[in-house]
């Protein structure tokens, strides 16, 4: 059995599964462990560079497009606003709540 390549994980379902994949690559690529409300570009935080590295990362995860009006530094802040925000572009690309 192969195992899975650790920089292009499985997707995990629901807000959850993705606030703790979200979680585990922080950690990996800032070397600490953060908690899902922590302000991740605050005072001692990330960098706003990482911001770009977050979309990507987003985009090729979880099979969705960051456009316009959704690039606001507000949805990155913070774990949960990010899960909320692939959560909801996943819905909007199926055509369910807010498409």
């Amino acid at each position: 059995m192969e195992s899975p390549d650790p920089a292009a994980p499985e997707p995990v379902p629901g807000a959850d599964g993705i606030e703790a994949e979200l979680l585990r690559f922080l950690a990996r690529h800032t070397g600490r462990e953060w908690t899902i409300d922590a302000d991740v570009f605050g005072p001692g935080g990330l960098s706003s560079l990482f911001a770009m590295e977050l979309v990507v990362y987003l985009e090729r995860t979880y099979d969705i497009a960051i456009r316009g009006a959704d690039l606001r530094m507000d949805n990155f802040r913070t774990v949960v606003r990010m899960a909320e925000l692939v959560d909801r572009l996943r819905q909007s690309a199926l055509g369910g709540p807010g498409a």
